[in-house]
């Protein structure tokens, strides 16, 4: 590739960039009728909060509306929320998306601390009531899954209040406070004989989104020691309880989803629903139907400013131009890493030629292929379901973000193991077969290594630059459902660090394999090689979800029922990654002849993306 057709994609992939900004900032701000604010503030439980603040323009002491706290759930951040809070937004309410201590930009607590002020949630909740143009009387929260229990620690907080702030609550992806001990609805541990249900929530509007095939919540233990499976949540004695404002079930009507049912409670009017989505915990915070239902609760609940009509949504054009940003942020690194290496600086690592696809010379070579790919396959599988106890078990205070360590743990174990099959192919085959492996990029110098090292670092910074520009100056970044670009604070970058050897290992390691051992020519067309390579990058993953779904759709529960499900939706942005991450890694080797550069570049922006988007602690 020529240079200036090298600085035409950069300009491409910067005008991606650009419309990305742009058009997500117009749909989230209704065109400019709402204003966003990055929120830092300290909070009373000592620790600085971060948020995203959207205030309608006609809003005033005087014209005081409705305001919401939103959450994300565990292992994610404020963006998360933004189907809800673009539709809020646009229909009049003061809205407040919180990062939980521990996400995003705000502070990491001990976990012992989460349970307090709801993780920062109550904080916001005294926040909004302060602000003059918020109605005091009319203060709802919602969250997704932790989110949701973040909620539940937050009416907690509340009841101890002679004045309570929260008139409403919309648990997503959690279940409500059924039982007596109010501190955890566990529940599906209790046997039914010994569940005291109550009203904890009071005289509070309160609904639940139990989506029918959750992966973690929903279930709830039977007499004979079986439990419930979330599809049937409808028809338990917890929902029942719900429902009939927290009576025993026994002594209540059959009630339904999707009916808001009211009660006077305490004098006042109070409302119970629940609403049943056919979906997947993940899939809540990308729905149309889960939207819906949290705009008809609110417009019930507290009445919204402007109402619209419940389907009319517009947040899908946010994450239409979210994604456009996401293309472009690829492109712009493949492209900004071609047009540096017509630099003076970079030159040198500029190949003469373009790399071509070798030949297979016999049908031994065909077996080492084909053989290393599967055996590489079943390898990345297996030990992603062998070190999940294994990695709760040895995780140290050194570690402060487990995500990152568990993949990272599996990323070592894969990347080594793809070394050893490489150097075996090396020895026993590729060697003979004449083979050299300074040609093939395997070998370099010390001198080119750094230089490589630097490239690297250089496209890593450019990159990043992009997504800190569309955060400062449109409050938007780069990302798709779970799949995330966003910026983050300096203190990440230590973290990256002690996280980076092992994505290191694998992402240089799958670069040699991908380009200089399995750069080979598959029936006609060179894309073939490339598309075999970027399949079975992702097939064990692939695999391990459709096991685990097409039973959970099938059955009513998950196949492997005895990990932690969060492993398993972990999954779902890596099949992506490691694709996409492919197809990086042999368009850069193409003018380089380098595995180390693609790998380098992958590991760094990789690694940051995985521990921007999670939990950390203390």
């Amino acid at each position: 590739m020529s240079k200036r057709k090298s600085f035409r994609w950069v300009v491409i992939a910067l005008v991606l960039c650009l419309i990305s900004a742009i058009g997500a900032s117009f749909v989230q701000t209704s065109g400019g009728k709402v204003t966003v604010k990055d929120l830092r503030w300290e909070t009373p439980s000592g620790h600085m909060m971060s948020a995203l603040l959207y205030v309608p323009d006609d809003v005033s002491k005087d014209n005081p509306v409705p305001g919401i706290v939103t959450s994300h759930g565990w292992y994610n951040t404020r963006e998360m929320q933004d189907l809800n809070y673009v539709e809020l937004a646009r229909r009049g309410y003061v809205v407040i998306s919180i990062d939980m201590y521990g996400h995003g930009n705000s502070d990491a607590v001990k976990p012992e601390e989460w349970m307090n002020r709801g993780t920062g949630m109550y904080d916001a909740v005294e926040l909004l009531a302060d602000l003059p143009y918020v109605d005091k009387s009319k203060i709802g929260v919602t969250g997704h899954s932790n989110g949701a229990r973040a909620a539940n620690w937050s009416i907690n907080e509340d009841n101890k209040k002679d004045e309570p702030l929260i008139s409403s609550v919309l648990l997503i992806a959690n279940d409500a406070m059924y039982t007596s001990d109010p501190a955890e609805p566990l529940y599906w541990s209790m046997q039914p004989k010994d569940r005291e249900y109550v009203n904890v929530y009071g005289s509070r509007d309160v609904g639940i989104v139990a989506a029918q095939y959750d992966e973690f919540f929903f279930r709830s233990l039977k007499e004979d020691g079986t439990a419930t499976v979330p599809r049937d949540f409808i028809d338990t004695e917890p929902a029942q309880s719900f429902l009939n404002f927290g009576i025993d079930p026994s002594g209540g009507e059959k009630r339904k989803s999707y009916e808001i049912y009211k009660q006077e409670v305490d004098g006042q009017e109070a409302a119970r629903v629940i609403y049943n989505p056919a979906q997947i915990h993940p899939w809540n915070h990308i729905s149309k139907d889960v939207v819906t239902s949290t705009l008809e609760f609110f417009e019930e609940s507290l009445g919204a400013p402007h109402p619209i009509a419940a389907d009319n949504q517009v947040w899908q054009y946010k994450v239409f131009f979210n994604a456009v940003g996401l293309v472009g942020f690829v492109i712009f690194i493949v492209s900004i890493t071609k047009w540096l290496l017509f630099t003076e600086t970079f030159a040198s690592l500029r190949a003469e030629k373009v790399a071509e696809p070798m030949t297979f010379h016999d049908g031994r070579g065909k077996l080492w292929f084909w053989g290393g790919l599967i055996a590489g396959a079943l390898v990345s599988y297996f030990s992603y379901l062998k070190l999940s106890t294994w990695t709760v078990e040895h995780i140290t205070p050194f570690f402060p973000q487990y995500p990152p360590f568990y993949i990272g743990m599996w990323c070592l174990v894969t990347g080594l193991f793809t070394l050893m099959v490489v150097g075996a192919c090396y020895f026993f085959y590729s060697k003979k077969n004449g083979m050299d492996l300074r040609v093939s990029g395997v070998v370099i110098s010390f001198r080119t290594l750094v230089k490589t090292f630097g490239l690297a670092l250089c496209v890593t910074v450019l990159s990043y630059s992009l997504v800190f520009i569309a955060d400062y100056f449109f409050k938007t970044d780069f990302r798709l459902w779970v799949l995330t670009v966003k910026a983050f604070t300096p203190d990440k970058l230590l973290i990256a660090l002690k996280y980076l050897p092992f994505f290191l290992v694998f992402y240089v390691a799958n670069s040699i394999a991908i380009n200089s051992f399995n750069f080979i020519k598959l029936g006609q067309k060179e894309w073939m090689n490339t598309a075999v390579l970027t399949l079975f990058n992702s097939l064990a993953i692939i695999i391990l979800v459709a096991i685990q779904y097409i039973t959970f759709f099938v059955t009513g529960e998950v196949y492997y029922n005895d990990l932690s499900h969060i492993i398993g939706i972990w999954l779902f942005p890596i099949i992506v990654i490691l694709m996409v991450a492919a197809v990086i890694s042999r368009k850069i080797y193409k003018v380089t002849g380098n595995p180390y550069l693609a790998g380098f570049i992958n590991a760094f922006i990789i690694t940051i993306m995985t521990v921007t988007n999670t939990l950390t602690q203390l």
